[in-house]
C-alpha cells in the first residue's frame, strides 16, 4: 500500500452523494465549480424539456462538442462522422447515453465525460457542503481496481478504519471488477442510517466492514492551530464548499499571533474556482492569479484584487494529491513570489471543463480550455515542482512519516500535526522559520 498506489490516481469520487471530484468546472446558478482551472466568464448551458427524445439528447452533445471542445481536431478525426451515426437506432434514453459515452471516448480526453442524472445532481449538491454517505474519496488505480483515496475525518468511513489504498473488492457482496468509479460510488451511497458492507483488500489482508451511512460533516479547513515557534498551520482539504473562503478567513483570525503560515494543500483535489481566487487573494498584493486559454488561443487572466489580509511569511505544502484548484493556488502564490512550495510534485491537471445540463436532466463535462500559472506555465500532465522537494518512500509512509493525518499502523489512532513525525511538514517548518527570521520579510498581518 505504498505511495505509488494511493497518490497516483486518475479520477477521484467523493462518496458523500457520489459527487465527482478532480476535474470539472461548473457554473451552477452563477457559481463556478472548478476542480480545477477556469475563468469566471464561463457560462453554464441549461437545456430544458422533459419530452426530449433520445436523438435530441445525443445530437445536443454532438453540437456542444463541435462548438466547445478545446481540441479543434477532435483527436485527429472528422467530427462529422458521429453526427448521424446512430440515427434511427436509439430506442430510449439509455441507448442515447451509451452512444454519447462511445462518442466522447473517441476524443481521448478522460475529463470530457457523460454524467447521468444522479451524478449531475450530486455534483451540484456538493457545493452546499451537506452530504449523506460514508465519507470517503474513491478512485481507480492503474490496474483498474476501485481503491480508497482517503477517508474524511469524523465520518463513518474514518471511524470504521478505512485507509488510503484499500481496495474495495465488493460492495454488499457484489464484485467491483469492471465497475467505473461512478458506478461503485452509486452502490456505496444510500439513505441516511442504512448500512453498506464493503469487502476490502489491504495488502495480504481481506476485511469485511459494515458501515452505517450518515450526514458527513464536511469542512474545507480541517485543521487550524499553532505549532511550535509561532508557526500557524492550516490544512485546507478541499476548495469545494461555498464556506471555504469564510473558513480560511476564520483560520487566519484564529492564528492571529502567528509569525508565519504553513498552508497544507496535500491531498486537496480541488473545488470552486472562486475559492481558489479568493484564498490566493488573501495573501497577494497584486498580480495575475491564473490565465485560461480557449480553443482559439484567446488568453484571459484573472487578476488579484490587491487586498491581502495576511502579509506573513508563507509556505505551501503540496504533493501528487494536490490537483486543479490546489495547483492554481500554489502556482499563483509561488509565481508571484509570495510563497515557497515544499513537498512533492503536484498532480498536473491543467485543463478546463464546463458542465452542461442536458434536457433529460443528465449532463456532460466538456474540456473547453487549458490554464496557465501567472508565469505562463502549462502544468497539465507535468504538475508543479516544489521549490523544496521532500520525497516520501513507501518505507516512510509505512513508518508513519507521511502526512500526519494518515496513520498506516492504526488508522483509528488520531495523530496531530505537531507529533513531529510528518517529514514534509517538518521541512516546511524549517523553511518557514528561515523566512520568518529573514530581515527582508514583513511580519505584519
Amino acid at each position: 500500500m505504498g505511495r505509488s498506489m494511493w497518490w497516483k490516481l486518475g479520477l477521484a469520487v467523493s462518496v458523500f452523494m457520489a459527487a465527482a471530484l478532480g476535474g470539472a468546472s461548473v457554473v451552477q446558478n452563477g457559481t463556478l465549480l472548478a476542480d480545477g482551472s477556469q475563468a469566471t466568464y464561463l457560462v453554464q448551458r441549461v437545456f430544458t424539456g422533459a419530452s426530449a427524445t433520445p436523438d435530441q439528447v445525443y445530437h445536443k452533445v454532438w453540437e456542444l462538442i463541435k462548438e466547445d471542445f478545446y481540441d479543434t481536431t477532435y483527436n485527429s478525426q472528422s467530427w462529422a462522422r458521429w453526427q448521424n451515426r446512430y440515427d434511427g437506432k436509439l430506442k430510449n434514453l439509455d441507448d442515447a447515453h451509451k452512444a454519447i459515452e462511445t462518442m466522447l471516448a473517441s476524443l481521448g480526453d478522460r475529463y470530457t465525460r457523460f454524467l447521468d442524472r444522479d451524478a449531475f445532481d450530486d455534483e451540484k449538491t456538493q457545493i452546499d457542503a451537506r452530504f449523506y454517505g460514508i465519507g470517503i474519496q474513491i478512485g481507480m488505480d492503474k490496474t483498474q481496481r476501485i481503491v480508497v483515496i482517503a477517508p474524511i475525518d469524523g465520518t463513518p468511513a474514518s471511524r470504521a478504519g478505512l485507509m488510503p489504498g484499500d481496495e474495495i473488492a465488493e460492495i454488499n457482496g457484489k464484485p467491483t471488477k469492471g465497475l467505473s468509479v461512478e458506478e461503485a460510488a452509486k452502490q456505496i451511497k444510500g439513505p441516511i442510517n442504512t448500512q453498506v458492507i464493503l469487502s476490502l483488500v489491504r495488502g495480504k489482508q481481506k476485511l469485511k466492514v459494515a458501515i452505517t451511512r450518515g450526514e458527513i460533516p464536511i469542512k474545507a479547513v480541517q485543521t487550524a492551530k499553532m505549532l511550535p515557534g509561532e508557526v500557524g498551520y492550516i490544512r485546507l482539504s478541499s476548495f469545494i464548499s461555498e464556506q471555504a473562503t469564510r473558513e480560511m478567513k476564520e483560520a487566519l483570525q484564529k492564528l492571529g499571533s502567528a509569525k508565519g503560515i504553513i498552508l497544507d494543500l496535500r491531498g486537496n483535489p480541488g473545488g470552486l474556482l472562486t475559492n481558489a481566487i479568493d484564498i490566493s487573494n488573501m495573501f497577494l498584493d497584486g498580480g495575475n492569479i491564473v490565465s485560461t486559454v480557449d480553443r482559439d488561443g484567446y488568453k484571459t487572466p484573472a487578476m488579484s484584487d490587491g487586498k491581502p489580509i495576511s502579509h506573513l511569511p508563507l509556505v505551501v505544502l503540496i504533493n501528487e494529491g494536490s490537483a486543479s484548484a490546489s495547483e492554481i493556488t500554489s502556482g499563483a502564490l509561488r509565481d508571484n513570489g509570495r510563497a515557497t512550495l515544499v513537498g512533492e510534485k503536484s498532480f498536473g491537471k491543467g485543463l478546463v471543463q464546463g458542465i452542461n445540463r442536458l434536457d433529460d436532466g443528465s449532463g456532460v463535462n466538456i474540456t473547453i480550455a487549458r490554464y496557465l500559472t501567472p508565469n505562463d506555465t502549462d502544468i497539465h500532465k507535468k504538475g508543479i515542482v516544489p521549490d523544496v522537494e521532500v520525497k516520501l518512500s513507501e518505507k516512510d509512509i509505512l513508518g508513519g512519516k507521511g502526512p500526519w493525518w494518515f496513520n498506516p499502523d492504526n488508522p483509528t489512532v488520531k495523530r496531530t500535526p505537531d507529533d513531529l513525525k510528518d517529514v514534509q511538514l517538518g521541512r516546511a517548518m524549517e523553511v518557514l522559520k528561515k523566512k520568518m527570521n529573514s530581515p527582508h520579510m514583513a511580519h505584519n498581518k
